[in-house]
């Protein structure tokens, strides 16, 4: 097989259950059972997005093991939560999965771009290149490729009819996963052409009658929910679930409290759960407490409990929206960083990252990007953020440290106040003054800071 069409190689599941016994393993995989109950019924196109590190990969290899003719399932399954399902056996193995790793179609892309002997004529950009690379992995089985060949509308770059004709000959539909599905919204975000074709790329896939009779599921995941146009999302057909909309799929991305009171049970862990949820809960999701997982699993390895929070390219993305001209936003970041909330409304947020008109969107990005959490209100578009704990703290505070405005905003009002105070002997607003200025945001940032360098 190809590395697209039922890959059949190890993947970052499978090694996870390889060495269960030896290595931190969550048995999440009852989450199959509530996807594939969807399979080849109205609502069977989801996409699941989730910050960094949060699982989604892992999660989208699950159900590649599961789903593909490519693998044996039954020697990765069956003692896990999933084979307990009466209808554990239903799906297993039975489908052509499509796997579209975005991040490795990137790599080969800038690979294929810099090498000008391998180019293909008509093959423009990364979209052209991603349906090229699928038609040329659906080709290598011959029977496939016998009907893509007759069919003289495919072409190099004609997805949706290749699987068209396929679907056509055998009568089987395919599973569909993408893994990263948004990263032309985040890596090429500045490219509102190349969106437009990518969206249409997949509209082309999934609206048409035609199209969905090609797939028996599909399945998107990335950081991102799909992109919105006039606040309406532009592939309707699917069911999103994301941090400002996550019910009912809470608890299969992160590690809840029982999960974790599980992990600390372990002789190899020197930590307590308390100092686990001081530094990696607090992303509270429809009322459930979720711990970032890759961070947990880092600080159990290490038997330290510190900031693994990773991804230059996502604080530089926080460094831009705190640096917008928005009214108060910097103020509102120090504010959250003290431990206030910020109410806010996620109702036009276009779910991008350039697209941003107000601070609205600014913590609504925010909170998808996992710098902050949010909690419900009685409005479902009304959401309270917060920064959910001391991990991301630390991150944010080391950023704000660096910012060229951080030491001039409240600090500046404060000192005109106190010279004035001083100038006209008023005692009582001079006290006032120097207890806000040892409590303010300056000096708590500060002595974090120090705190946290002598901890490290």
């Amino acid at each position: 097989m190809g590395n697209i069409l039922n890959p059949d190689k190890d993947n970052s599941f499978i090694r996870l259950v390889k060495f269960k016994d030896s290595e931190i393993f969550v048995d999440k995989t009852d989450f199959i059972g509530k996807i594939s109950a969807k399979i080849s019924a109205d609502k069977r196109f989801f996409a699941i997005t989730r910050p960094r590190r949060f699982g989604k990969t892992v999660t989208a290899d699950m159900l590649s093991a599961y789903y593909s003719k490519g693998y044996a399932g039954q020697k990765i399954f069956d003692n896990l939560k999933i084979s307990k399902e009466k209808n554990y056996e239903d799906h297993l193995n039975k489908y052509n999965v499509i796997y579209i790793d975005m991040n490795s179609i990137k790599d080969k892309y800038i690979s294929y771009t810099s090498d000008k002997s391998l180019y293909i004529e008509d093959i423009d950009d990364i979209v052209d290149f991603l349906q090229y690379l699928v038609i040329l992995d659906l080709k290598e089985n011959k029977n496939y490729a016998e009907q893509i060949n007759k069919a003289p509308l495919v072409g190099k770059k004609s997805l949706s009819s290749a699987l068209d004709v396929i679907c056509r000959y055998t009568g089987e539909p395919f599973i569909l996963i993408m893994d990263e599905w948004d990263l032309i919204y985040r890596e090429y975000k500045n490219e509102t052409v190349l969106q437009e074709k990518f969206i249409e790329f997949l509209r082309g896939l999934f609206k048409s009658k035609d199209g969905q009779d090609c797939f028996a599921l599909a399945y998107l995941t990335g950081i991102l929910p799909i992109k919105k146009y006039n606040s309406q999302s532009a592939l309707n057909g699917f069911k999103e679930y994301n941090m400002l909309a996550p019910e009912p799929f809470e608890t299969y991305f992160g590690f809840t409290e029982d999960e974790v009171a599980e992990i600390v049970k372990s002789p190899d862990c020197t930590l307590s759960h308390q100092e686990l949820k001081k530094w990696y809960e607090g992303y509270k999701l429809n009322g459930i407490d979720i711990y970032n997982p890759n961070s947990v699993v880092s600080a159990v390895s290490d038997g330290k409990c510190k900031s693994y929070w990773s991804g230059t390219s996502s604080n530089e993305e926080f460094v831009r929206l705190i640096n917008t001209d928005f009214q108060g936003i910097k103020e509102d970041i120090i504010n959250l960083i003290e431990g206030d909330e910020v109410t806010f409304s996620c109702a036009n947020f276009q779910n991008d990252m350039v697209n941003i008109k107000d601070k609205n969107d600014v913590f609504s990005l925010l909170v998808c990007l996992g710098y902050l959490g949010c909690a419900e209100t009685k409005n479902q578009y009304r959401k309270v953020a917060y920064v959910p704990n001391a991990e991301i703290k630390a991150v944010l505070m080391d950023i704000v440290r660096e910012q060229n405005w951080y030491e001039r905003m409240e600090t500046i009002k404060r000192s005109e106040s106190l010279l004035k105070a001083i100038k006209e002997l008023d005692g009582a607003t001079v006290a006032t003054l120097i207890q806000e200025i040892h409590n303010s945001s300056a000096v708590t940032l500060l002595d974090f800071g120090c705190n946290s360098a002598r901890l490290q």
